[in-house]
Order: C-alpha cells, then sequence, then structure tokens
C-alpha cells in the first residue's frame, strides 16, 4: 500500500513537473528553460501545446513570470509573495511586480466547510457550533474565514484549510525542488544563491502556515510576551475547536487602522497609536527576537482606548541574538558613517561572492550615506533607508538573512501606517533608546565574559578534534579510501547536444548511402517496375526523400542552421 501511494505522488509530481514546463514555455522562458537542460522538452511542449499567453509580446519579463505564477496556483502565488520581499535574491523589477500578487481565489462551498470542520474536529458543526456564516469574511490559497458563534455563547472566527490544499502544495514542491536542482547544475554562479535552499526554505514556510495549530500557538507566544503591556490586545484562542487545519478564535470588533475618519469619529488618538504601534514592534525584535512578520493595515485592529490589536499570524520572522546584534552593529555603523565596519559587517555576516570587489562597495555604500547626511533625522524613513541599503548590497551579489529581509519589509510598512496617523512620526526617534539599550546590553560585563567563554570553548573543542581530524584524513590516504569529487557543471547539455549531433550524422550517411544504392539498381534496369524505374530504386529515392525532408524540418524547428 505505502509502495502504491508513494508511487502515485511521484506521478502526481512528474505530471506538475510537465505543467510547469509548459506554463513557463507559454508565457516566453524557453531560453531559461533551455538553460536548464530542458530543451527537449520544451520543443515537446511547442508541438503538443500549440498557444502561448495573450499580448505576452508587449509585457516585460516581471510581468510575464507574474501572469505565469498566477496560472501556476497558489503554491506559486505564495512563492512569488515571499521572494517580493527578497530583493537579494531577484531582480527589483521583479520584486516589484511580485508585490501585486494576491490570493485573487474563488471561495469553497459552505457543504465543503462543514466537511472540513467535522473532519478535523470528529463530529458534525452542530456539535460545537450554533451558527456558522454562509458568506466567508475572508477567501485566501490556504484557507478561508467564517464568523461562527459557539454553544456557550462566545462569537469567534473560523480558519478553515482549503480541501486539497496539502496534496497540491506538496506536489508542487517536489516540481521546485526538482527545477532548483537543475538550477544548480546547469546555472554558473546560482551557487551563491542556493536555489535548493531557497526551496527548502520555501517549503517550511508554507508548511507551517498550513499548520494552523502553529499558528494558535504563535499567538498565545505573543500574549505573554506582551502580558505586562495593557494596549496591545491578542484574540483569545479556543483550543477545543482548533486542529491543524482549524483555527478558533475570538472574534475582534474594531477598527482597522487604515480608517482614519473612523478612528477619528470614535476619539482615538492617531499620535499615540503611531508611538504604540512603533514601540511594540521594535518591542517584538529587539527585546524578543520575535515578530509578526505581516503587519500591513488590513492586519491591524484598533479597539477603544487606543488598544491595539494583530490578525493574521501566519507569517512570523525570528532573530536570535546573532541577528540582533548585527542589526544593531549595521545600524550603528551607518549612523557613525564607518564603511570599514559596515563591509567587514556584510562579510562577516552575509554569503559573498568570490569575485566581491569591496573598493567599489566602500564607493557606494558612502555615496549612499552622504545622501542622508544633511536630512535631520526626524525626516528619515528608517525603512526606506535599509530598503535601498540593501537594495546596494544586492548589486554585488550579497545575500542576507531572511528574517532580517522580512523585517525591512515590516518596518517599511509600520513607518508607512505610523506616518498615515502622525505626519510628524519619527521612527529613528523611537529607534534610539533600543539601540541604545542593546548597545550596552552588547558591551555590558556579564555579556563579555559570556562571549570570551564561548570563544575559548570553541577554540578548545578545535584543538581537541584536529589530531583525530589529522589522523582520519592520513588514514584515509594510506588506505586509498581518500576522494575529491568534481562536478561538471553544464556538461549534460553539451552531452545531448554531441548525441543528437551524431544522430543527424549518422542520419545523413545513411540518406547518402540509400541514393548511392538506389542509382546503381537504376542503371542495372532490372526486375519489377515501377512507373518504367526499377522498383527498389524508385523505393529507395522515396524513402530518401521522405527522410531527408523529415531531416530538414527538424533542422529548421531546432533553429539551428
Amino acid at each position: 500500500m505505502l509502495n502504491f501511494l508513494r508511487v502515485n505522488r511521484n506521478i502526481r509530481s512528474i505530471r506538475r513537473y510537465l505543467d510547469i514546463v509548459r506554463v513557463l514555455s507559454t508565457y516566453g522562458f524557453d531560453q531559461a528553460l533551455e538553460m536548464l537542460g530542458l530543451a527537449d522538452m520544451v520543443a515537446r511542449s511547442r508541438r503538443l501545446f500549440r498557444r502561448s499567453a495573450p499580448n505576452i509580446a508587449r509585457l516585460t519579463a516581471a510581468e510575464r513570470m507574474r501572469l505565469a505564477l498566477v496560472e501556476l496556483g497558489p503554491t506559486f502565488v505564495k512563492l512569488g509573495q515571499i521572494l517580493s520581499t527578497r530583493p537579494d535574491v531577484i531582480p527589483l523589477a521583479f520584486v516589484q511586480e511580485f508585490e501585486k500578487l494576491q490570493d485573487n481565489v474563488p471561495c469553497f462551498s459552505f457543504n465543503e466547510v462543514l466537511a472540513q470542520i467535522a473532519e478535523e474536529l470528529g463530529g458534525p458543526s452542530e456539535q460545537y457550533f450554533v451558527h456558522i456564516d454562509h458568506v466567508p469574511l475572508a477567501a485566501a490559497s490556504i484557507a478561508q474565514v467564517h464568523r461562527a458563534r459557539l454553544k456557550t455563547g462566545e462569537e469567534v472566527v473560523i480558519k478553515v484549510r482549503r480541501p486539497g490544499i496539502v496534496k497540491i502544495v506538496e506536489s508542487d514542491i517536489s516540481a521546485l525542488l526538482a527545477l532548483a536542482g537543475l538550477a544548480e547544475r546547469h546555472l554558473p554562479g546560482s551557487e551563491i544563491y542556493d536555489p535548493v535552499g531557497l526551496v527548502r526554505e520555501f517549503s517550511r514556510t508554507i508548511r507551517r502556515e498550513m499548520d494552523f495549530s502553529r499558528e494558535a500557538h504563535t499567538i498565545e507566544k505573543f500574549r505573554d510576551n506582551f502580558s505586562r503591556t495593557s494596549w496591545m490586545y491578542f484574540p483569545r484562542v479556543y483550543w477545543d475547536q482548533t486542529t491543524r487545519g482549524i483555527l478558533t478564535m475570538e472574534y475582534v470588533d474594531g477598527i482597522k487602522v487604515s480608517d482614519k475618519e473612523k478612528l477619528a469619529a470614535q476619539g482615538l488618538d492617531g499620535r499615540m497609536i503611531a508611538r504604540r504601534g512603533a514601540d511594540s514592534f521594535l518591542e517584538m525584535v529587539l527585546n524578543h527576537g520575535f515578530f509578526h512578520g505581516d503587519l500591513h493595515p488590513g492586519n491591524v485592529m484598533i479597539l477603544p482606548d487606543n488598544v491595539i490589536c494583530l490578525l493574521d499570524y501566519g507569517i512570523v520572522g525570528r532573530l536570535d541574538d546573532g541577528l540582533k546584534t548585527f542589526l544593531t552593529d549595521i545600524l550603528s555603523a551607518i549612523v557613525s558613517r564607518d564603511m570599514d565596519e559596515v563591509v567587514s559587517l556584510l562579510l562577516f555576516s552575509g554569503d559573498i561572492s568570490d569575485s566581491l570587489d569591496t573598493r567599489s562597495l566602500k564607493r557606494d555604500l558612502s555615496n549612499f550615506i552622504d545622501g542622508y547626511y544633511e536630512i535631520p533625522l526626524k525626516e528619515i524613513e528608517v525603512g526606506r533607508m535599509l530598503m535601498e541599503f540593501i537594495e546596494i548590497i544586492t548589486i554585488y551579489s550579497i545575500r542576507i538573512q531572511p528574517d532580517l529581509m522580512l523585517l525591512t519589509k515590516s518596518l517599511v510598512m509600520i513607518e508607512g501606517m505610523g506616518r498615515a496617523l502622525d505626519p510628524a512620526f519619527d521612527m529613528a526617534e523611537h529607534l534610539r533608546p533600543f539601540i541604545i539599550r542593546s548597545l550596552r546590553k552588547k558591551f555590558s560585563p556579564l555579556r563579555i565574559s559570556r562571549d570570551i567563554n564561548q570563544i575559548l570553548v570553541s577554540y578548545l573543542n578545535l584543538a581537541r578534534n584536529i589530531p583525530r581530524d589529522l589522523k582520519e584524513i592520513i588514514n584515509r590516504v594510506n588506505r586509498n579510501k581518500f576522494k575529491i569529487d568534481l562536478e561538471h557543471r553544464g556538461l549534460d547539455k553539451f552531452t545531448a547536444d554531441f548525441d543528437r549531433s551524431i544522430n543527424r550524422l549518422s542520419v545523413s550517411m545513411i540518406l547518402a548511402a540509400t541514393i548511392i544504392g538506389s542509382s546503381i539498381i537504376m542503371q542495372t534496369d532490372k526486375g519489377p517496375k515501377i512507373l518504367d524505374f526499377p522498383a527498389l530504386a524508385f523505393m529507395g529515392y522515396t524513402a530518401a526523400a521522405l527522410v531527408g525532408l523529415w531531416l530538414v524540418y527538424a533542422i529548421i524547428r531546432s533553429g539551428r542552421m
């Protein structure tokens, strides 16, 4: 049974793989597919599916890729949304285009909602809910949300996972891993971007997002982190009605932070909300190391007394002590205009290429800092400044940790909401005490002694392991077991092209031999006749003509005369 399921899953993955190739070819990415060694598959796709997307000739590559992701479905839309936060991985034009991706998917039926609830909770919905609204509050690629009432009377919202989405996502991930593997084998310089690692990172993200019990635990963690903050509110989770595929939480009736007219009508203070929002976000980042990663205005509600409530906890970011220290150090180095320190931090923390031009990097970073030098601190948008900084280092193929990229985008959103609520909002002013506190903590005697202790332990472990490792290497050499693996990138494409050329040459030789043999038979003028020609000669010429036409057609179709 297990073998059958595995085979069935593999068949689905192969079918999806072919579908991806077809869609990419449809939207004009044949050259990219050929670079991945898929030239034959592209040619077959052209013969089987003779169509192209409408008006693609007038679209940019980024626009065509966005349309291709939409056609490929929810997994690829999610991939595009995540890549829109990674300007260190894809060009800026693609980042801007992928930001337009939305979960524009049709709602699934209410009967399917009831079936999902019954399957997840182990009983009919009437056993847990008095009423469930037929019309969803929201629908996305992974789930949709309905308002409901528990049998105990509480107003709640139910987040219901879309039927069959897990199988779809797993099939797509398998196909993406195969394409990423081809990219690593065939595309020079792809190792700096680690395509397979990016797909695995994406798979972890989307699998976490599909597991609603994780999201429920995330809400509880945020509530614990802000247990002493009276002006932050987090919805209550109803665990008896929550599983991996169902999330039931308190319905929060508030005002969207973007609705300034309603906020003013209710007597709420925009300046106070902006200040509290900035402080709470910086508290998440620099103190807790655990922050909400999807803080657009639709996920921020304002309750009476200027209380802030956050919604949708599917995407979160994490900063360990090392990343928090890096963030504090890089901001301090930028403010102090110490380019040597900025470059040193980048080289230490980011993935860099062997051809990095540090002199040009320092020059571009100095020009970047000079552009902010005479601007008053209150006029500097910290999020935009960090985004511009990342755009510069992206040019030099320096990769930054994904959580730092998510943090930068979230900071841009927070700053935009703050300035919309309060035109005099100054993120730098809110940031200063957190940085000072972090620097004091970094240089405290306790922290220094702990760092020294860690360094000593690391060197002690290194000294302990060196003799053993050297002995292992020498033993392998003595036993002729010492191996060096060499990888030839792009050799598969050369082999395929070489085989194709040999095959054409062989067909040509057979064709020439057939024509010569037929000509010799023609001179004998013996045997049965067809149209007054010797039958064998006539058949030989006919076969040679057909094969010759097929060979010319194949060469013209390949585009390589």
